[in-house]
């Protein structure tokens, strides 16, 4: 099968003296979204040659860490959703989520009622 459309999604980090990031920008022009600001974000692809996944991990020197705390609790969220998508393994899914349900309990991330 053959491409027919592609899309391209961009990031632009701007850096400080000392190449901290200070400003981080993304768009996603298919998704109507340009030169949006972000305060962190986590990247991972899969190199299938090497059988490694690789990644960039970035954030702004402004990023609170309570705002990191919940930023991590849902990218962890987001990936055990992702692993059911992908694998249809509802064992080792309600095990990553009891293992979310953990970390925003030690974080104290959930509002008590």
């Amino acid at each position: 099968m053959a491409v027919e459309h592609t899309s391209e999604i961009t990031l632009k980090v701007g850096l400080d003296e000392n190449r901290v990031p200070e400003e981080l920008k993304w768009s996603a022009q298919d998704g109507g979204i340009n030169e949006e600001e972000a305060k962190a974000m986590l990247l991972s692809v899969w190199d299938s040659k090497n059988q490694e996944s690789l990644k960039i991990d970035l954030w702004t020197k402004d990023m609170p860490v309570d705002e990191m705390k919940v930023f991590f609790h849902q990218t962890l969220v987001s990936m055990a959703d992702t692993f059911f998508k992908a694998t249809q393994d509802e064992k080792m899914t309600a095990t990553m989520k009891d293992f979310c349900d953990y970390f925003a309990e030690k974080l104290e991330l959930k509002k008590r009622g």
